[in-house]
């Protein structure tokens, strides 16, 4: 309740109110939940790892997502789908070549590869709809399109090193009122959220008396 109190009070103020998501988040179908909040103004931008993007990026090209990674696991099938891989690497390869995002990249992407009824249950697709940013930070490995033959290795650096960037100016933002949720990521963007912050405060930027919440089962000593 206090939680959401601090967020009623930043949708009033005109505060950011970042979402930051891990891949079960989409993986278990939250995201039309997610595309509500934003069109309500209760998430004005998000940052996905690269598993949630993953997640998405199927959901928005064929209705569901996920693997028995045990079955696929023994035998090197797992993560080996040629449209996922493909198509979320020719995208990033685009978004570097243009200077912009992955986030911005894939749903940019996916305005053209989507099926219409499946576009509407995507969040990257509806926030690129919408003009609300998303990042999607990565850390190279821990991808399954990292191993597909499309892969570049300096696009998906400058693409994510792009969206890095752009966290750290919604970061800067959240100072005197706003609120950041980390919802199912439990390594990758609590480690972020910790860089970005110590950037902006670096560069000058104070960031004080802002809320943060942590979901998630796993409660690590960074969030």
């Amino acid at each position: 309740r206090e939680l959401a109190g601090r967020m009623n009070a930043a949708r009033a103020a005109g505060k950011p109110i970042v979402w930051g998501i891990g891949g079960h988040v989409i993986k278990c179908g939250l995201a039309p939940v997610l595309i509500d909040l934003a069109r309500s103004g209760y998430a004005t931008a998000f940052a996905l790892n690269g598993s949630a993007a993953i997640h998405d990026f199927e959901i928005a090209l064929a209705g569901h997502t996920s693997e028995d990674v045990e079955a696929v696991l023994p035998d090197g099938r797992f993560g080996s789908a040629e449209e996922t891989g493909r198509e979320m690497n020719l995208a990033i390869r685009e978004a570097a070549a243009e200077g912009i995002g992955i986030g911005e990249g894939l749903g940019r992407k996916l305005e053209s590869l989507a099926r219409a009824e499946f576009a509407e249950s995507s969040l990257l697709v509806q926030a690129f709809r919408g003009g609300v940013p998303v990042t999607v930070n990565v850390a190279v490995g821990t991808d399954t399109p990292h191993a597909h033959p499309e892969a570049d290795g300096s696009a998906i650096g400058a693409a994510t090193h792009y969206d890095f960037r752009l966290f750290c100016t919604l970061v800067s933002q959240l100072d005197e009122g706003g609120v950041y949720l980390n919802v199912g990521s439990a390594v990758v963007l609590p480690e972020v959220f910790l860089k970005a912050l110590s950037v902006v405060r670096n560069l000058g930027r104070p960031v004080r008396n802002f809320t943060t919440a942590n979901f998630d089962f796993l409660q690590h000593y960074r969030p």
